[in-house]
């Protein structure tokens, strides 16, 4: 009886080292074969004082490693997962608000006047008939800030275009306008609808929207572009209504855009990159926009001398252009899709819809530093909002 008591005690003892009650019954078993009787029972039910029982470290270490494994494998996710998330693009862009931002008559102009001065709003934004036909006013500067020598050519062109701004436009009270970049941020923004509200969307060159719709919107009112941007199938990306607002660099501008609306003989030199030969468009849709805000853009913004030579020719972006077109018009301007990769980021697209980088702005005369430096200090004054990380 003392004997049974006495195995009864040990067998609720569990030292430190010793299994849990399942997986011990199996490691005591271990060391109970070829024992029967008595004997086997005390072996099978107690701890066996003379042959003290063997811990079970192999299961334990078992046990451990797979934990520190699977802690392991969940950190290495939580890693790869922090990782994604900062280098989606999507991350970068700033929550748009529900509720319109307060529009005030006047707004940008004001704003803008610390950038360009004092300059007045009289000044035409698209060039018209009567200014070159009735009164000849000599232009100071040759293309792509003047009209100097090109003044036969912009004739022809102005007869067959037009300059009026739409009246849906013109009696506004207050015109909100957001100024559609091309730059690879607009990937994954999903903007399109907040974009798609805006009562003036300015769209720049040749990029697209077919397909893209959820991240830039649909709606353009104004397409600026020159021959060599000109996309291929403009009724495919525009609105039946869009204005097509051509940027002149060179006199051959204007000539391209003759032959194209005249459907005369087509011309297939003068140009660094070969412009559509047919191009379907309504010319009463075109619009030569004034070398005015080239110039503003070129002076004001990046202090761009207006003579210079010809092997040099810095010149603007149609990108600043756009924005500096949109204070000249708008009350309020947003931005969305502007800049460009670091330097060294050699392999980061620079665009929203093709895979072209960096290197490919080599030789353009851009100077992309010091256009980001421009904007950087338009939305420091508040002359205009960013809806993409800059």
């Amino acid at each position: 009886m003392e004997e049974a008591g006495q195995s009864r005690e040990e067998i609720s003892i569990q030292t430190p080292f010793s299994c849990p009650n399942r997986v011990r019954r199996k490691c005591s078993l271990s060391g109970t074969a070829g024992l029967t009787g008595r004997e086997g029972q005390v072996a099978r039910g107690s701890r066996d004082d003379s042959s003290p029982q063997e811990p079970c470290y192999p299961l334990r270490n078992m046990i451990s490693k797979s934990r520190w494994k699977l802690l392991a494998m969940l950190a290495l996710v939580l890693v790869v997962t922090v990782w994604y998330s900062i280098s989606r693009e999507d991350s970068f862009y700033f929550p748009i608000p529900e509720k319109k931002e307060p529009c005030f008559q006047g707004e940008a102009e004001r704003k803008a006047s610390k950038l360009f001065g004092n300059y007045s709003r009289d000044q035409p934004i698209f060039l018209q008939l009567k200014d070159y036909f009735w009164v000849k006013t000599p232009s100071a500067y040759e293309l792509p800030y003047g009209t100097k020598g090109s003044e036969d050519l912009l004739l022809r062109v102005l007869a067959i275009t037009s300059y009026s701004i739409p009246e849906s436009i013109q009696s506004l009270k207050c015109r909100r306008c957001v100024v559609v970049g091309n730059g690879h941020r607009l990937r994954n923004s999903s903007l399109g609808d907040a974009i798609n509200k805006y009562d003036v969307v300015i769209r720049l060159n040749n990029a697209p929207v077919a397909g893209y719709e959820g991240d830039v919107g649909s709606k353009t009112t104004m397409r600026l572009f020159y021959p060599e941007s000109a996309h291929f199938n403009p009724k495919v990306e525009n609105n039946p209504d869009t204005l097509l607002v051509l940027v002149a660099f060179k006199a051959m501008d204007f000539h391209w855009i003759e032959t194209i609306l005249s459907d005369k003989k087509r011309v297939r030199k003068g140009f660094w990159k070969q412009p559509p030969l047919i191009w379907d468009v309504n010319p009463r849709q075109v619009r030569i926009l004034n070398p005015f805000f080239m110039e503003i853009a070129a002076d004001k913004l990046l202090s761009l001398p207006m003579q210079q030579p010809r092997k040099i020719k810095q010149k603007p972006t149609t990108g600043l252009l756009a924005i500096t077109l949109a204070l000249h018009l708008c009350d309020l301007v947003h931005i969305a899709g502007f800049g460009y990769p670091d330097a060294h980021n050699r392999k980061q697209t620079i665009h929203y819809y093709e895979q072209i980088t960096l290197k490919s702005m080599a030789g353009s005369g851009h100077n992309v530093s010091q256009e980001a430096l421009a904007i950087k200090r338009m939305l420091e004054i508040g002359a205009v909002k960013n809806l993409t990380f800059f």
